[in-house]
């Protein structure tokens, strides 16, 4: 029996002596098992408030969870208070001033449906149930950043309860700094983001959505084609948005495969990513359908949840014909209990470079595209995590940076490498909005996790 005395918690709060508990503490990576102490589910910015208060006079640490997807889980923990926002879950649009208003525990697919049902599209990204808040506060990839910029791009305004419990409203002209940071670094660093305010797109009626296979393709056609990307890349339309993948799956083996979005009709579509189907064996399809029918399309790939381990890294100069190689060689072989071994590449460039490095915390502006390895599993975890450890020395030589939004626990350096020279001005940002460290967790902003970790690189501090 929970003897925790929880008075002064409002919303709705599950125990461990709640019968669905252990349904409700798992996050999307079930490698990750943590034991929160509870989980208050907030109904409104008030009961956020009052969680943040009694875990500072309990003495619990807290986490903030929305679509719980951090890959590592750092939106819980053992025994620390779960502050949940999916039960703020509401929108509304101002068609007049083309604005987008987004409480804090929206996912993609609830915002997509509410967009899509005006005629709008949105730089949201590219799984359902990922939150709004973590994805555009983390800086916001998707299928349609380079055409419309990152999600923290969009974003014109937040409303934040911050460590005493109270609102704060940030935008370019109050509280500027904070507004800064949280473009690009403000997953959980500086308090709870409570509601957005996006910029909402034009209308559009529809888009061409981009589907390129290469089944049963060997190492050296992998290679092939992630020079040919790469080089693709550099003057590809800024209408079209791909994430590529070389891959190695326990039934199909090695193959090659690509999805996006375009905004325009299929006939154009085709010329800009015709150097992306010569390499033989191609398959390929171009439907041209509503947007919503091309995210739910893309979304319905991922599942509920799975296991996982995986770790970020930014392209920032073309990979040499060796280098590719290499790439390609690392997945040729999974480890034991993968089921899924891949490499991926998110394609950047476009609106995305368009915007002055210093303008927002995301520092990687002049990044080609994002590189993304992973290994899914049924078991063995730990020497799936040490075959990422081990792969990810030879990615970490040929790169530079990482993505925050695609964490990994043993990342050195993770401050710089997550956010490079705006580690100092983060710090005074944060020192002002949470001068007390209260908003933490492994790898954040504050100063007891921020430190040059030199432990073992086989480490998981997650797990």
């Amino acid at each position: 029996m929970n003897t925790c005395n929880f008075n002064g918690l409002t919303g709705r709060i599950v125990t461990p002596d709640d019968p669905y508990y252990h349904e409700l503490r798992q996050v999307y990576n079930r490698a990750v098992q943590k034991f929160p102490l509870a989980i208050v589910y907030c109904r409104n910015h008030e009961d956020v408030s009052n969680a943040v208060l009694w875990s500072q006079k309990n003495h619990v640490c807290l986490r903030i969870r929305s679509g719980g997807h951090n890959y590592e889980g750092y939106s819980t923990g053992d025994h620390v208070l779960d502050i949940d926002l999916s039960e703020m879950n509401q929108l509304a649009i101002d068609e007049d001033a083309h604005l987008l208003h987004v409480q804090g525990g929206v996912t993609n697919k609830q915002l997509y449906e509410f967009v899509s049902s005006k005629g709008y599209p949105f730089p949201g990204g590219t799984c359902p149930s990922v939150g709004v808040g973590g994805y555009a506060l983390g800086g916001g990839f998707g299928l349609s950043c380079r055409h419309f910029g990152l999600g923290c791009d969009n974003l014109l305004e937040i409303r934040m309860v911050d460590y005493e419990g109270r609102i704060v409203n940030a935008n370019s002209q109050e509280n500027a700094d904070l507004f800064w940071a949280c473009r690009g670094a403000g997953g959980g660093n500086f308090g709870v983001v409570v509601s957005m305010t996006f910029r909402l797109p034009q209308k559009v009626n529809k888009v061409t959505l981009i589907d390129i296979r290469y089944p049963h393709a060997d190492q050296e056609k992998q290679s092939l084609f992630l020079l040919t990307w790469q080089d693709w890349l550099k003057d590809a339309d800024q209408r079209v948005t791909l994430i590529s993948r070389i891959y190695n799956d326990l039934f199909e083996g090695l193959g090659i495969i690509a999805r996006g979005i375009f905004y325009g009709p299929p006939e154009l579509a085709l010329g800009i990513i015709a150097p992306l189907l010569e390499l033989g064996g191609v398959k390929y399809s171009l439907k041209y359908v509503t947007f919503l029918e091309a995210v739910t399309i893309i979304g319905d790939f991922y599942p509920p949840f799975e296991k996982f381990k995986s770790a970020s890294r930014f392209a920032v100069r073309d990979f040499s014909n060796c280098e590719s190689l290499k790439i390609a060689g690392l997945i040729k072989e999974r480890p034991q209990g993968s089921v899924y071994a891949s490499i991926s590449f998110y394609a950047l460039g476009g609106k995305v470079a368009e915007v002055d490095v210093d303008e927002t915390a995301f520092f990687y502006r002049n990044a080609n595209f994002i590189v993304w390895l992973d290994t899914i599993f049924e078991d063995h975890r730990c020497k799936n995590a040490a075959w990422v450890t081990e792969k990810f020395n030879y990615l970490e030589s040929v790169t530079n940076g990482s993505y925050v939004n695609f964490p990994y626990a043993c990342l050195p350096c993770y401050l710089e490498q997550y956010y490079g020279t705006h580690v100092c001005r983060l710090k005074k940002v944060k020192e002002k909005y949470d001068p007390f460290n209260i908003f933490t967790f492994p790898q954040g902003i504050g100063e007891f996790y921020n430190m040059d970790f030199t432990a073992p690189r086989c480490c998981n501090l997650s797990w």
